[in-house]
């Protein structure tokens, strides 16, 4: 790793904690707009090892909040886009890609070790299924919550998902897992601000390009919040790295 690209980071955070970014493994499954801003201040920290998870590719109605989502990777998987991403930054960064739907037929073959998880999946049978399976193999993961229909970013939190108020994909999560008998004293980032009513008398031409694991209502979304909610589960997980003695 170049020692004058990360040398801004290295005058906050030491010679050690830079050791530990670059030796640290981090699997992220979710590239849209969470897991693409976490991705980014990832490997800008100096973040040395990566697992990417998304079967999507990058559409049209992404432009509005997704860091990947350009004109040139239009219908590329996200997967092959972030590592080109990545490389770009740091070229010394190991890079794996699974453009694949997450569940539970391969969830034991593509999860085990990594040193910290980062779930920014979008859809509740499919997050769930990856906490649960986290959980109870003792991962360290950090869970980002619903960032749509919302405009304040002074209400985004980091507390235990059986701590959040306000957000009902936190309590539906809450409620699958507990029937699981799950411990949902795990970290998330949620938002505690009363999710707005999107107007829908506005037509919404979304491309349907792929339907797994998406069948779900449309929320309306603005270009800071995921990004936000992305960067500040990034951030648990460098500090958690760092912070380690």
């Amino acid at each position: 790793m170049s020692e004058v690209r990360f040398s801004r980071t290295a005058l906050l955070l030491g010679p050690s904690s830079m050791e530990k970014l670059k030796n640290a493994r981090v699997a992220i499954i979710g590239l849209g707009g969470v897991g693409s801003y976490a991705v980014e201040a990832l490997v800008r920290a100096g973040i040395g090892h990566f697992t990417l998870i998304d079967f999507d590719v990058v559409g049209e109605s992404n432009f509005n909040r997704q860091l990947l989502a350009l004109n040139h990777t239009l219908g590329k998987p996200k997967t092959v886009v972030m590592k080109q991403h990545i490389e770009d930054i740091n070229p010394d960064a190991e890079v794996k890609t699974y453009p694949v739907f997450l569940d539970s037929t391969n969830r034991e073959k593509l999860l085990p070790g990594q040193d910290f998880y980062l779930d920014a999946i979008d859809s509740l049978g499919p997050k769930c299924g990856l906490l649960e399976f986290a959980v109870k193999n003792n991962f360290k993961i950090i869970s980002v919550m619903g960032s749509g229909n919302r405009l304040d970013p002074e209400q985004i939190h980091i507390s235990p998902l059986n701590q959040t108020v306000n957000c009902p994909l936190a309590r539906r999560v809450r409620k699958y897992l507990r029937s699981w008998g799950v411990d949902c004293n795990f970290p998330c980032v949620y938002s505690s601000e009363l999710p707005r009513q999107i107007l829908k008398d506005i037509p919404s031409p979304d491309e349907d390009l792929l339907h797994r694991g998406r069948i779900r209502g449309k929320v309306g979304t603005i270009s800071y919040m995921p990004a936000i909610m992305g960067m500040m589960a990034a951030s648990w997980i460098i500090r958690q790295i760092v912070e380690k003695e």
